[in-house]
């Protein structure tokens, strides 16, 4: 089985779909350290000639606290059709991509890790990604190990022997530690350049639904 996992981001950009999609189980990491001024709370939208930050705020923000641990603030969410709206009201898939990000935005949870969790499922859902999703925190002590050593234990606990991570892990993990734990590690390489390196919801408003699925595959998967 193939297993990969990431913490849980605010409409990250289209490489993450990728990571999921290439996946027979995806890991929420929702019970690892919170990281201000990251991608969990925020992702970057374009408005004009411009790019701007599209976020959700908290109720307390904390490098202490697991994403798990921290609640939502207000959403604001008129504010935020608003902003989305004036950015993308031209772009020729606009509506089904407004209606998508408002049915984000209705999810009543507070806990910022389901909430997340809730608009990723969402976002797989309108992609037509199956892959089946699962939380790191549901498998119980994992959280007190470090690093590399989380992902060998959940790999081993859910008998999975191939664990793809995304590109930006490829300075952290050795392959060869990997394969003496039975374990072949990969990274995924995205070329789907269409998409852009902006939120999926750039590209959701300007690609058809049926595009985005065939772009899921372009990606190579490189050893480390």
């Amino acid at each position: 089985m193939t297993l990969a996992a990431n913490q849980p981001y605010f409409l990250p950009y289209f490489p993450y779909w990728q990571l999921i999609h290439a996946a027979d189980r995806f890991l929420v990491a929702d019970d690892y350290a919170f990281i201000r001024h990251g991608w969990i709370t925020r992702n970057r939208i374009r408005m004009g000639e411009r790019e701007i930050y599209l976020l959700v705020e908290l109720q307390q923000m904390s490098r202490n606290k697991l994403i798990s641990q921290l609640e939502l603030a207000p959403l604001q969410v008129d504010k935020k059709l608003r902003t989305v709206e004036t950015a993308y009201h031209k772009a020729p898939f606009f509506q089904q991509g407004y209606e998508l990000f408002q049915r984000i935005l209705s999810c009543p949870e507070k806990n910022l890790a389901l909430f997340l969790e809730a608009s990723i499922r969402e976002v797989c859902t309108y992609l037509g990604i199956e892959t089946p999703i699962g939380r790191t925190s549901s498998l119980e002590g994992n959280v007190l190990l470090k690093k590399e050593e989380r992902i060998y234990d959940f790999c081993h606990r859910l008998e999975s022997d191939h664990y793809i991570n995304a590109i930006g892990g490829r300075e952290l993990y050795s392959c060869e530690e990997f394969r003496r734990q039975g374990i072949c590690l990969n990274f995924l390489q995205s070329h789907a350049q269409a998409a852009g390196t902006l939120s999926v919801l750039d590209a959701i408003m300007n690609h058809s639904r049926e595009e985005l699925h065939t772009l899921l595959d372009q990606y190579t998967l490189l050893d480390g």
